[in-house]
């Protein structure tokens, strides 16, 4: 079956760095499209990052262009996220997911239900 392996999360100052990764099995990772999603404590889960299957193209929120960077590893099966200078606000569970990319993943990339695997999430946590 599809599985979907994050790691690398953490506790973490203001202005730190950290680099989760997720470790993808059970599908045709190169095919897929990837993604990340947070979702903080008593809020709804939103888009973070995403990536298409090739790498080319990349997307990003808005509170997190110019601090975070995804990218992937067809060879290794994996999907990294860089976090730099990162807040407070940025304490979240992360979570990967991926997706056979539809004809018009351009404008639904953000959406979560574009995503038909998802992970189990690492906790990030910001202290100020």
């Amino acid at each position: 079956q599809v599985q979907l392996v994050e790691s690398g999360g953490g506790l973490v100052q203001a202005g730190d760095s950290l680099r989760p990764s997720c470790a993808a099995s059970g599908l045709t990772f190169g095919s897929y499209a990837m993604a990340w999603f947070r979702q903080a404590p008593g809020k709804e889960r939103e888009f973070v990052a995403a990536i298409n299957w090739s790498g080319r193209n990349t997307y990003y929120a808005d509170s997190v262009k110019g601090r975070f960077t995804i990218s992937r590893d067809n060879a290794k099966n994996t999907v990294y996220l860089q976090l730099n200078n990162l807040k407070p606000e940025d304490t979240a569970v992360y979570y990967c997911a991926a997706g056979p990319a539809p004809s018009d993943y351009d404008r639904t990339y953000n959406y979560d239900r574009t995503y038909k695997y998802w992970g189990q999430g690492t906790q990030v946590t910001v202290s100020s």
